[in-house]
């Protein structure tokens, strides 16, 4: 699997840069109308980013929110492929959307694909990007999942140097903060890197459905032999930041945008970084449904997003890694300076990309998260 360089891409940190004054969609094909926009809860606000594009093309933002993949991809699905005009899947779950036509291929003579970093276009192709030779999937972002930890509590620690493993320490019962969905691929890292379950880094949970089970199998196990840590579960970026500021947790698999932003607004002492046996990354893209109604105003948003300004908007207040050509020259010294923090030299080059999603996989997670779920 291709990594992605550093020298590709910086990392965008929680402190928002101001607007340019003036940000103008390139050829935006009209200059009225409106564009149905289904997002992740934490991706836009309406004083930013859709602000700026309405004042730059004439165009109305309907913004509707989610909070997870399987989310938009029922609400999608129970309408048919209509209702929206722009979603933002993770590259990982297209071929969700392919088996039911839910997605149409992109017009890459309306969209600019000369704005998204080239390697990370080329790239996506094999995580799921295509489907029968066509592109259905932009890049559009890009983060991690790691881990998020009170630096009072566990002195001494870093990026790079955390284990998967110091989530499940004996004297910390209750304080550990984990998304059922994800533990899994976590859990096998850390036994594989350490000989107790070897799993080709967790790879073998897409090898084949036998495979995948027997993974399953050991890190349930290993989980539930470590329930009493477990303080609380997320499912979305809400829930993950309430585990720590609610729940009492001091550790946790998170998003990388949890540890950035509770660092900003909570308390220095929070940490974000990458475990030693690797973090886990994603890419989300942007997608045009299948029947999307007002695809002008769809394709005008989309070049909007990618001019390097506005990405490294997105990127300065989500936290979030921008896929625009040249975004990071736009970002704040606190955005490069959270970026280094996370990711010292080593982490990237030892990320697990989320591979496509294949049936047997998310039948069989599915079974699984149940079951740690009712233990």
């Amino acid at each position: 699997m291709t990594r992605f360089s550093r020298r590709d891409i910086m990392k965008a940190g929680a402190f928002a840069l101001a607007a340019p004054a003036v940000l103008r969609a390139h050829d935006a094909l009209a200059s009225s109308g409106s564009v149905a926009v289904y997002a992740w809860g934490d991706y836009f606000d309406k004083n930013t980013i859709l602000a700026d594009f309405t004042n730059a093309t004439g165009i109305k933002v309907n913004l509707s929110t989610y909070g997870s993949n399987e989310e938009a991809e029922n609400k999608l699905r129970a309408a048919g492929g209509k209702g929206f005009d722009i979603l933002f899947p993770s590259v990982d779950t297209g071929p969700n959307y392919y088996k039911d036509n839910l997605l149409q291929p992109i017009d890459e003579a309306k969209f600019k694909s000369a704005q998204v970093i080239p390697s990370i276009y080329r790239n996506s192709l094999t995580l799921g990007a295509a489907h029968r030779g066509k592109r259905y999937l932009v890049p559009f972002d890009w983060g991690t999942e790691g881990i998020t930890w009170d630096s009072t509590k566990f002195p001494g620690k870093v990026s790079g140097e955390i284990s998967y493993g110091d989530m499940w320490l004996a004297d910390h019962p209750k304080q550990t903060a984990i998304r059922q969905k994800s533990v899994f691929n976590g859990v096998a890292l850390y036994l594989d890197a350490n000989g107790t379950l070897k799993s080709n880094r967790g790879l073998d949970l897409y090898k084949s459905e036998a495979e995948s089970r027997r993974v399953f199998e050991g890190c349930l196990k290993f989980i539930l032999e470590h329930k009493g840590n477990i303080g609380a579960y997320w499912n979305n970026a809400t829930e993950a930041t309430a585990a720590f500021t609610d729940a009492g947790c001091t550790i946790g698999q998170t998003w990388d945008t949890t540890g950035i932003m509770l660092g900003r607004k909570t308390s220095p002492n929070w940490k974000y970084g990458m475990p030693k046996e690797g973090g886990l990354a994603w890419t989300d893209t942007l997608a045009i449904p299948s029947g999307a109604a007002n695809l002008d105003q769809a394709y005008a948003f989309a070049n909007f997003l990618y001019q390097p300004e506005v990405g490294a908007v997105f990127a300065n207040t989500t936290g979030y890694n921008s896929c625009a050509v040249k975004a990071e020259n736009f970002l704040s010294a606190e955005a490069r300076s959270a970026f280094e923090a996370a990711y010292p030299a080593g982490t990237i080059d030892n990320l697990f990309w989320w591979p496509m999603q294949t049936d047997f996989y998310a039948k069989l997670r599915s079974e699984f998260v149940e079951k740690l779920t009712n233990s």
